[in-house]
């Protein structure tokens, strides 16, 4: 994790929770590569969650698919993604089950590269803009809250200098029959696809 992502995350953290609320916290690509965002989420009334496909350090739960997140749905209060998502090849997949975990009215900080070297693990196949953000939010039945866009090589970190990171907020809405059907078949017909 480049310095610049864990600021970013940091100051999401600072500006948009209550540390005297209780909140179950996800995060969805937290193999500890050079840093955690473990350390911003100790407060008492908060539980943290690693998840990733490998074991190893900042991870609590092993998945077997990044397409199926091992929670009931509306069950989480937030979700976290830094660094994760350009390494995942149907991203829209994976963000449709972050969405169904989060509770209505519960959030998702996402941060992923809009620059940097090819960094395969074990794939590289995405960069992100803030339009990106847009069409995941409709995607998902989401509010988009906050979206940026690190455009400008000048952080003072010099292994940060070559990321550039979109970062947005999104929050779960209360979604009618109509949407959550949609959503069901498109997890569904991903499911054919892989099964064939």
């Amino acid at each position: 994790m480049h310095h610049s992502s864990y600021e970013h995350m940091q100051d999401l953290v600072t500006r948009h929770l209550d540390p005297q609320q209780s909140l179950s916290v996800v995060d969805i690509g937290s193999y500890d590569v050079n840093g955690s965002y473990r350390t911003l989420f100790r407060q008492p009334k908060w539980s943290y969650t690693g998840i990733d496909l490998e074991a190893g350090p900042g991870v609590d739960v092993v998945l077997t698919s990044p397409y199926r997140l091992p929670f009931a749905s509306g069950s989480v209060d937030l979700v976290i993604s830094g660094q994760a998502f350009e390494h995942v090849e149907y991203f829209w997949m994976s963000w449709l089950e972050m969405v169904r975990v989060l509770k209505p009215g519960g959030r998702i900080f996402l941060i992923a590269p809009s620059r940097g070297p090819e960094h395969r693990y074990p794939q590289d196949c995405w960069r992100f803009y803030p339009d990106g953000y847009r069409a995941l939010a409709k995607y998902g039945a989401c509010d988009l809250l906050e979206v940026s866009t690190d455009w400008e090589r000048n952080h003072p970190d010099p292994h940060s200098q070559d990321w550039g990171d979109t970062v947005g907020v999104f929050r779960k809405q209360r979604v009618g029959l109509r949407t959550r059907a949609f959503q069901a078949a498109m997890r569904f017909a991903y499911r054919l696809h892989k099964s064939a």
